[in-house]
């Protein structure tokens, strides 16, 4: 439980706090890791284990800090995806890392749904990305996944802030997920997120996508992350045509089936959306 005095902490203070503490695993994925290794043993890919370290937001963001932490400032290439992360972690390392790791409480729900939540927005903002022919849509995935890393780490080391933020959405006093954190804690989830990137030192380039706005690349990888959030909401969310046309303006030359179609909610509701975009009338999506 913190104390009186946690609860009035800025933005600053929190970065602070957070910055050394260990990052934890899902045990999900530590078994998951585990059984494949001990199937396949040297033959393991690490295309095959970058797939399950990528459904999990709390690994790779480990693995890159780790990595990151062991390159020369001034010879090495900076690590912008979670293949990158795998292949120079190492299959032992890697192994050794998650054995080792502490574990994510799973008993919180809203954790596991934010980690989930930024899974999804990953997978849009890769299949987006490629749409584009962009030059690496991994790098885009990589930071649609690290997006909310800072509302995970409250999520594990001080719980009571995300809940106050939900609180306040569920009360009415706030009518959106930022306004209700600001309301709640004084500062937003994302802006600690890229306080703590800068603090970790991550790569410029993530930070840049993260942030969502400079330029096209990053505004991809945002509006991957709210869609992926209009989503966990209600799978027939009535704001996913403002996605899909929002998207759309970004990338004008792939039709909204295409871009669609990444999208992990029905085919009869990819069905309707399509039709409210042609038609102009997006009142008429929500079931």
């Amino acid at each position: 439980m913190l104390t009186k005095f946690q609860l009035g902490w800025g933005v600053a203070q929190w970065v602070a706090f957070l910055k050394d503490k260990e990052i934890p695993v899902f045990a999900e994925t530590r078994d998951r890791l585990t059984a494949l290794c001990e199937e396949k043993q040297d033959q393991v890919s690490p295309k095959e284990l970058t797939a399950i370290v990528f459904d999990d937001p709390f690994l790779v963001l480990k693995l890159l800090r780790r990595v990151e932490g062991r390159r020369s400032r001034t010879l090495g290439q900076e690590t912008t995806t979670a293949l990158a992360s795998v292949l120079q972690a190492g299959v032992d390392d890697l192994l050794r890392t998650v054995r080792h790791s502490a574990l994510a409480d799973e008993s919180l729900a809203a954790m596991k749904e934010c980690a989930k939540r930024t899974v999804v927005a990953a997978r849009i903002a890769r299949a987006w990305a490629m749409t584009r022919a962009d030059i690496s849509p991994d790098e885009v995935a990589l930071a649609a996944l690290l997006a909310e890393s800072g509302e995970l780490l409250l999520w594990h080391f001080a719980a009571e802030l995300p809940q106050k933020a939900i609180d306040e959405l569920i009360s009415g006093r706030a009518l959106r997920t930022v306004q209700a954190q600001q309301q709640a804690v004084g500062f937003s989830f994302k802006q600690m997120t890229l306080e703590l990137v800068e603090a970790w030192a991550l790569p410029q380039l993530i930070a840049l996508l993260i942030r969502g706005s400079d330029t096209l690349r990053a505004n991809v990888a945002r509006l991957a992350g709210d869609t992926a959030r209009h989503i966990a909401v209600h799978p027939e969310n009535p704001a996913i045509p403002a996605d899909l046309v929002n998207i759309k303006n970004l990338i004008p030359a792939t039709s909204h089936s295409v871009l669609i179609a990444p999208l992990p909610i029905s085919a009869e509701y990819k069905e309707r959306v399509l039709h409210a975009v042609a038609q102009g009338d997006y009142s008429r999506t929500a079931g």
